[in-house]
Order: structure tokens, then sequence, then C-alpha cells
């Protein structure tokens, strides 16, 4: 009977392991054609077999690019029950055309299913001549052709300069004008800003349509994004366009027909539409950069543009030696705030100056404007009468094309002597107290002694010798981690390289609170900055030079795989797409927790490889 169980149990094992690899998983890619007649209608179909389909998620359709959609994705499903065993079939399918001549690739989808994910293959299509006229009057009697697209949604990117000097701000604004019905657009490539340093300026945080005249045409229009870029070098540069896509809703143009059924329903009472996903593609734009001029350039210009006003304070004239004085910088005004360098300071002998706390505020309302700050604590040594040389602050003024310099007063400080005495020396001060002793010559005792001969093994002990080796031992310690941090901190790029981690996770714990708080622009904000701010670290960038396709070269050439590169460059456009469709908490979260997963394994990649 045992043995009966045994073996009954055995054949149900069997029979589950057979029908589980009936309905493996599959996700394909297929098309009904795969050498199409240029502008010809074609199915593309995404099949999913087996398994739960209410445990599907994240469906990604492939990118369409060269091709146009006239309908989809078109959802259709079937469902069966084998042995208790739920399976189901589900299928996207798209109605495409494609315009241009060719070979082209459909790239793969992607979806989840239990936790997994999985990928369709890529399709390869090739577009050959249509010859027939009578094929491409029919597609365009059911859809709108790609010209008429064009002409009725478009996007529009204007400078308000075009010559300009080096350093100058140039405001750029991207402008989507529509005749047509559309939806939710999705950024499809984001301009690069190559030679500039990029202020993006507030622009609210939805689109809002307005009406617009455009070359003697009413528009529906709206502002999709304002930057303000200051050119870092002279010479002709160019601006790379903003892409979108957007999905347009227009009514399906009647078919001919002898039918009178087809003739009455095809009437525009009853507002047939379809919806077609229009890459939306802006101009480019060039901006003419002028050096800035030679004649009557001050020594102490440090590449400020704009108009500014310059201040330096003192809190106090009056101090005792080893008291602290607080020197404090600002450059308040419009223009380069962020590239500003403020005067160096040089104090006379006597003091001790320490790191200045530095500080600014920047406002991007329009034209970029604010303030930027240092304070340096410094502490006189020294008692006497010590003065400070005026500081000078030079910058550019665009408007009234010549330099412009602003000095501060001179400072004088009257030190007297302070509470506690500080050795001093030819330099002028020391920071360590020194301590006098209470006698500097000890009484000799002239008392007789009794001297007894001892023998020189006894004299020496060998915990002598061991105390006498250790303290040249724990020199050499010192010395070599000294050594290890002066060559570090000295190579602040490779500094900034090993704190990279360390910055992003303290950024993006800013991006949790804000996430906490429902503060859903904050968050993308500081998810982008985290992000942003770890790759400019880990890469030794600088921001004028930091963009998604530098950022895509640099881990590519770190061998870092395409699949998390791709990862990261949708992380990067989800955050600037935040502005156009905010998403649910819920769907943030899952944002915020790809990002830290992605710079983990990034960073794993990254230093795991160096230390081999």
């Amino acid at each position: 009977m045992i043995k009966m169980k045994f073996k009954y149990g055995i054949f149900l094992l069997i029979l589950f392991s057979f029908a589980n690899s009936l309905f493996a998983q599959k996700f394909e890619l297929t098309a009904d054609k795969t050498t199409v007649k240029q502008n010809e209608r074609f199915k593309v179909y995404l099949s999913f077999d087996g398994g739960d389909r209410s445990s599907l998620k994240g469906y990604r359709p492939p990118s369409f690019k060269n091709f146009s959609v006239l309908s989809g994705p078109n959802q259709s499903s079937s469902m069966s029950i084998i042995n208790g065993s739920v399976s189901s079939t589900i299928t996207y399918s798209y109605i495409i055309v494609a315009p241009n001549l060719g070979e082209f690739t459909i790239n793969s989808a992607s979806l989840q299913f239990n936790g997994e994910e999985y990928k369709t293959n890529s399709l390869k299509v090739k577009v050959v001549k249509n010859t027939s006229k009578t094929q491409t009057n029919n597609n365009n009697s059911q859809a709108m052709s790609n010209e008429e697209l064009k002409e009725n949604v478009f996007i529009k990117a204007t400078a308000d300069k075009r010559n300009v000097v080096k350093g100058e701000q140039v405001t750029v604004t991207y402008k989507l004008y529509t005749k047509l019905n559309i939806s939710s657009p999705q950024i499809s490539k984001l301009p690069q800003y190559k030679a500039f340093w990029a202020e993006e300026l507030e622009t609210g945080k939805n689109i809002q349509f307005g009406t617009e005249m455009y070359e003697g045409v009413r528009y529906r229009s709206a502002t999709l994004k304002k930057v303000a870029l200051f050119p870092t070098k002279s010479g002709k540069l160019t601006v790379t366009p903003f892409e979108l896509e957007i999905p347009v809703l227009v009514k399906r143009k009647a078919q001919r027909s002898n039918d009178p059924f087809d003739s009455f329903f095809n009437d525009s009472f009853f507002g047939r539409t379809e919806t077609i996903q229009f890459l939306a593609t802006s101009n480019k734009v060039t901006i003419n950069v002028s050096p800035l001029p030679e004649k009557g350039k001050p020594e102490s210009f440090a590449g400020a543009v704009g108009e500014f006003n310059f201040n330096a304070t003192l809190d106090k004239n009056e101090v005792k030696a080893n008291d602290a004085v607080t020197l404090k910088l600002q450059v308040s005004g419009k223009g380069n705030i962020e590239l500003i360098d403020l005067p160096e300071v040089k104090l006379p002998p006597g003091f001790e100056q320490f790191d200045p706390k530095s500080s600014k505020n920047v406002k991007n309302n329009g034209i970029v404007s604010g303030n930027k700050s240092e304070e340096y604590l410094i502490v006189p040594r020294v008692p006497g009468r010590k003065e400070i040389l005026p500081l000078m602050f030079s910058y550019y003024n665009p408007k009234l094309k010549k330099y412009i310099g602003q000095e501060s007063p001179k400072f004088i400080i009257n030190v007297t002597q302070g509470d506690k005495e500080y050795a001093t020396t030819n330099s002028g001060f020391s920071k360590e107290d020194v301590k006098l002793l209470s006698q500097d010559i000890r009484f000799i005792q002239t008392s007789n002694f009794d001297l007894e001969k001892k023998d020189r093994g006894d004299l020496i002990k060998s915990w002598f010798w061991g105390m006498l080796i250790f303290p040249l031992f724990l020199m050499f310690v010192v010395l070599g981690v000294k050594k290890r941090q002066d060559k570090l901190s000295g190579n602040v790029q490779l500094v900034k390289s090993r704190k990279a981690e360390k910055k992003a996770k303290l950024r993006l714990k800013d991006a949790q609170k804000a996430l906490d708080e429902n503060n859903l622009e904050k968050y993308y904000d500081e998810v982008s900055k985290g992000l942003f701010g770890y790759l400019e670290d880990k890469f030794q960038l600088q921001k004028s030079e930091s963009s998604i396709e530098k950022v895509s070269t640099l881990l590519a050439k770190s061998n870092v795989n395409s699949d998390l590169i791709r990862e990261v460059e949708e992380i990067i456009e989800k955050c600037e797409f935040s502005r156009f469709a905010p998403q649910a908490p819920e769907v943030a979260s899952d944002l915020y927790n790809e990002t830290v997963k992605v710079i983990v394994e990034i960073e794993n990649l990254i230093t795991g490889k160096k230390k081999k």
C-alpha cells in the first residue's frame, strides 16, 4: 500500500512538472510582415505566454523610432485551466507605418512577472519603395500623414539672444504648439548643453495651455521648459533638439464605400477617433559666443559676467590677542553666480586664518540672480596695529560692454595683549601654548651617596630596549599615515571619487524626507541631484560638462553593462519629466529604490574592477 502511494506521488510530481513545462513563460515580438512598403500599414504583436495575467506589471513598450504608430497598444487575452493550473496569453498589438526607406530595428519590450523581468527579442523591418499609389492613398484616407502632423503639432525652441560674450546669460525657451487634441507627452530625448553652464528656470509644476498666434495661425501653446545658459567657451555653440513622444487624437477619415451603413456610421457626427504616436522634435539653437575683450581687463578679474555689487565687512576693529575676528565677503546681483570666485584674502604676519565658510542663494526667476558669500575666521596672535589691504572684485558688464572694479576699504585692527601667553617666533605667531616651569634651574643635592657597583647586565633591562624602539616604530607608522592623507587631500578629484557613494546616499536621504512630506517636486529634484552628483564625483566631471550622453559614454568605457546604463538614462528622464506628469507617491518610492540600487551596482562594478 505504501509503495502504491509512493509511486502515485512520483507520478503526480512528474505530471505537475510536465504541465509547468507546457506553460513556461515566454515574451515574444513578432510582426505580420518584416518587409513592408513605404507608408504601408502593418501589425506588430507582443505576446506573453504562461502564468496568471494578474501577476503581470511594469509593461514597457518597444521604441518605435523611425516608425509612426497609428494605433495601439491594443490588448487582448486568452486563458486556459489544466489540472488546476491557470495559464493565460496576453497580446499587445500595434498598427504602424514606416515613412522612410531603409532597414530599421524595433527594439525589445519588457514586463515583470512574479518579480522577474522578461524581455522580447528585437525585430528588423525592411522598408522598400511603394510603387502603388492606391496603397498610399488608402493609408492617407484613414490616418493623418506625418507632414500634416508636423504642421499641426510641433515644438519651437527660441533664444532671447543669439550673439553674446563668454559667461553672459542666454535664456532658451521650449514651447509646444498644437491645433489637435493630445494626451500626456513622454520625453524621448532631452536637449544637451555642451560648453554651457545650465540653470533650469521656474516654469510651474504643470503644463498650462493658452492661445497664441504663431506666424499668423492660431494655436494652443504651452511652455515646456526654460533654461538659462552661460557659455563657458567662445565660438559657435549649438543646443541639441528637445524630443517628445506625443499621443495625438485624430478623427478617422471616411472611406468610400457603396454600403449605406458604412456611409452612415462614418459620418463625422459619430466622431470616430484614433490615437497616433507622433515624435515632435524641436529645432536646434545656435549661439554665437564672442571672447571677453582683453583691453581693459584688470588683474583681479576671475570670470564674473553680469551686474554685481561687492561688499566686505569686519565684525570688530578692537580685539585682544588670540580672540577671533570674522571677515565676510559677499557678491550679489545678476549673472553667473555659481561660477563666481571671490577675491583671495591675504593677511599680514601675526594672524592665523581658517578655511572660509561658503554660502550662496540663487534665484531662477527669468534672470538668474542671488548672492554668494564667504566668511573667514581669523585669529590675531601678536599685539599691535594690523592692516588688511583692500580687496578688489572685478566683473564684466555686457550691457555697458566694459569691465568694472569694486574695492573694499582698508581694514585696521588694533590688537591688545591677550589673557594667555603665546610663544612668538620670527614669523609672528605660534599655535601652541607654552607652559613654563616654576623653576628653570633645579637645586643640586650635595650630600654623600652610598654608591654601590652594579652588574652591567642588571642596569639595562629588556623592557628598556622595547620602550626605546617602540617610539621609533610609532613614528614611522604616523609618517606613513600622514603621507597617505596628504596625497589624498592633494588629489581633490580622488577624494571626491572615493566619497561619491557616501555623498549620493546623503542626498538621497533628503529625497526620502521630501517623499515622506509628499513634496514630489523636491523629491524628484533631490533624486536627480543625487544620481548626477554621484556620477560627476565618480568620473571627475564638471557640472558644465555633465549630460546624459557624456555619462553614458563614461559608463560604457568603465565596462558597465548596457542594461544598467539604460536604467541610469531612464531615471534621469523620469526625474526631468516629473513636472509634466507627476507620479503617485508609491510610484515615486519605486524610483527612489531603483536609484539606490543603480548607484550600488555601479559602485560595486567600478570599485571591483579597480581592485582587480
